[in-house]
């Protein structure tokens, strides 16, 4: 298991990245409340149980994905316990199959290495080249726990601030349902 800071509150004294100096601005400028923990490297959601532990949370899971011409681009924010099936996610959205992003167009377009994705991503994301796409179970609890950008720092905020985040960013998310059986 992986070693899981007290919670903390307020920014850290220094950045890892600069979508974590962008996101914790973005945070104070919008005023969303949020703790934090720092933690050992966590690249996978078993990594993530002390973390939902300390922070009192589940934190999501979240894929950046792209089509097979590598001209589309979707950031799944889904439940840490659920499955990924990239026929029903292609399907639901009536695209293309998709598969995981290489790590180098996740580094230059969402400013993060692997396992690291984050909402916060659309904070770069100047030119809406990522569609943001949440599972709609994920709306159904009260907070939303995440990485900063970095694998080594994690958040719990609101889940309603996730809205005013992409509101912020001009991102729109789709809202799809997953839990489709019988396929």
């Amino acid at each position: 298991m992986i070693n899981v800071s007290e919670v903390k509150y307020g920014a850290p004294t220094e950045f890892k990245s600069e979508l974590q100096r962008i996101t914790y601005e973005a945070l104070e400028k919008l005023g969303i409340d949020y703790i934090r923990v720092d933690n050992d490297e966590a690249r996978t959601m078993e990594d993530c149980i002390a973390i939902n532990e300390r922070l009192r949370c589940k934190v999501v899971k979240t894929l950046f994905l792209c089509n097979r011409q590598k001209t589309s681009f979707y950031l799944f924010i889904t439940e840490g316990d659920k499955p990924f099936v990239t026929r029903i996610f292609s399907k639901v959205l009536g695209i293309s199959r998709v598969s995981f992003a290489p790590p180098e167009l996740l580094l230059s377009l969402a400013g993060v290495e692997p396992g690291a994705t984050t909402v916060f991503a659309a904070l770069i994301d100047n030119n809406k080249a990522i569609n943001v796409v949440i599972d709609e179970d994920i709306l159904k609890e009260e907070y939303f726990g995440c990485t900063d950008g970095t694998l080594t720092t994690y958040m719990r905020i609101k889940t309603d601030d996730v809205f005013r985040i992409l509101d912020y960013t001009k991102h729109k998310a789709k809202i799809i349902d997953v839990n489709i059986t019988g396929e």
